[in-house]
């Protein structure tokens, strides 16, 4: 369920390539943003070259990853305009101008690109406008290279953690950032629950996350509620002023025990070392709390609220495509009894989803829900991070993903380390709403200090 809670229905930087190919003395391997575009300035990349590689790179490794479900047909043609704006000083460069990215399957695009959130019910849809993110990643200049695989409704189908019917199992190593709800715009994308829903970046480096979450944060008319309560939170000058090799000297992180319970001997004494890592660099390190959460309650009142809102949104979301071979809830739960086989019902089912059909709208049981999720909120986390002061907390991979999600909170995820058999596994640092400046101070001097993350390995 960590995708669920995490909500991060992320635009994904195209950066993952793996190879040792250069062109003009350009490499490729492992090139972050800043890498590509002082490519583009010196004139040894051109974003028709990077497009290319990477179209090279998905057609050999996809069979292998099901990290893409979808290419753009487009991308070489955006691609090319992007070269010619540069080429003619009708734009300056930098940010992510000419910058291949993929966004998420349950992001629409007004393209040729298909919009499913995983499932075959949606093949085929046809979306009226692009996500509120996509397009300011379009405004940005950046390429759309395609969709990437998510989990099948974003889990809430409980399937296996990035399968979906669409595009099959995938893993990844990447940092992950989670903005405060509202900071991005959630218009466009295939809703899960309002009140947790959240769009961030995911990409190699906490530096290519940060370029990403400064094209995309901002107000939006179609998502003008959140966005303009969260605009507040927007730092002047955005974020990569954030970006600090001593990011974490002077913070305080607690440790909230709760969160570590379960993990394996060999990846806590990974995180053990992390955080004596943390301390070398300057930050103060609170270990041994306790956050008041009652966790049964806790996700009762989640799936509570979660079930009705998901219904709601869903039946709107569907309902205002221009054409959907679907139109409601219902339909979409019907479609996967008649296509069981691909849909792997034997294997997963759709407990959730209809759970979800037979909700009613939002009831006294469904705002009392909400009620107290609130109240978990401001006597759990908020609580603890007041009492003591603290800048961020730090938890294992998804261990903390309910936590925040039900207050709407922030939090920055970085590779951590790799188990016996090299999956990979993350650190979350979460805080409070519009913490985002500290978490990424904090991220980025994690990064730097540890350099944990290493260039994937395959076996064909």
């Amino acid at each position: 369920m960590a995708e669920l809670r995490f909500r991060v229905l992320a635009a994904i930087m195209a950066l993952a390539a793996v190879a040792d190919t250069s062109v003009a003395g350009f490499e490729f391997h492992e090139a972050t943003v800043d890498a590509i575009q002082l490519g583009f300035l010196n004139g040894s990349l051109t974003s028709t070259a990077l497009v290319r590689f990477y179209l090279d790179q998905i057609a050999r490794l996809n069979p292998l990853l099901h990290a893409v479900i979808e290419v753009n047909p487009d991308a070489l043609a955006q691609a090319a305009r992007a070269d010619a704006e540069r080429s003619s000083s009708r734009h300056r460069g930098g940010g992510l101008h000419g910058v291949p990215v993929l966004v998420k399957d349950n992001m629409a695009t007004r393209d040729r690109l298909n919009t499913t959130a995983g499932s075959l019910a949606l093949l085929g849809s046809v979306v009226k406008r692009d996500a509120g993110v996509v397009s300011r990643l379009r405004r940005a200049g950046a390429v759309i290279l395609g969709k990437a695989n998510p989990s099948e409704w974003s889990n809430f189908r409980p399937v296996q953690d990035s399968w979906s019917a669409r595009g099959g199992q995938t893993l990844n190593s990447v940092v992950g950032i989670k903005p405060t709800v509202g900071l991005t715009s959630r218009s466009g994308v295939i809703p899960i629950t309002p009140l947790q829903d959240t769009v961030g970046p995911m990409c190699r480096t906490v530096s290519d996350g940060v370029h990403v979450l400064d094209a995309i944060v901002g107000y939006d008319t179609f998502d003008a509620e959140a966005t303009r309560a969260a605009s507040k939170y927007i730092p002047r000058g955005g974020y990569k002023q954030f970006l600090k090799i001593d990011g974490l000297r002077g913070k305080r992180i607690g440790v909230p025990n709760v969160f570590f319970q379960g993990t394996e001997d060999q990846d806590l004494k990974v995180y053990e070392k992390h955080l004596r890592t943390v301390r070398q660099h300057g930050a103060i390190v609170i270990t041994d709390l306790d956050i008041a959460v009652d966790w049964a309650d806790l996700n009762a009142q989640e799936m509570i609220a979660m079930n009705a809102e998901f219904k709601i949104s869903i039946n709107a979301y569907l309902s205002d495509l221009l054409y959907s071979p679907v139109r409601s809830l219902a339909q979409v739960i019907a479609f996967n009894n008649a296509h069981p086989i691909q849909e792997r019902i034997k294997d997963f089912g759709q407990p959730d989803l209809i759970a979800a059909e037979k909700t009613n709208g939002i009831g006294k049981m469904e705002r009392e829900a909400i009620r107290k999720l609130n109240e978990l909120s401001t006597n759990g986390l908020e609580k603890l991070m007041k009492e003591h002061k603290l800048d961020a907390i730090a938890a294992p991979d998804s261990q903390a993903s309910s936590v925040l999600a039900i207050g709407g909170y922030p939090g920055i995820f970085v590779p951590a380390g790799y188990d016996k058999q090299g999956v990979p596994f993350g650190i979350c640092f979460g805080g409070l709403k519009g913490y985002e400046p500290r978490l990424t101070e904090m991220g980025y001097g994690f990064e730097q200090a540890t350099k944990v993350r290493r260039q994937p390995a395959f076996k064909h």
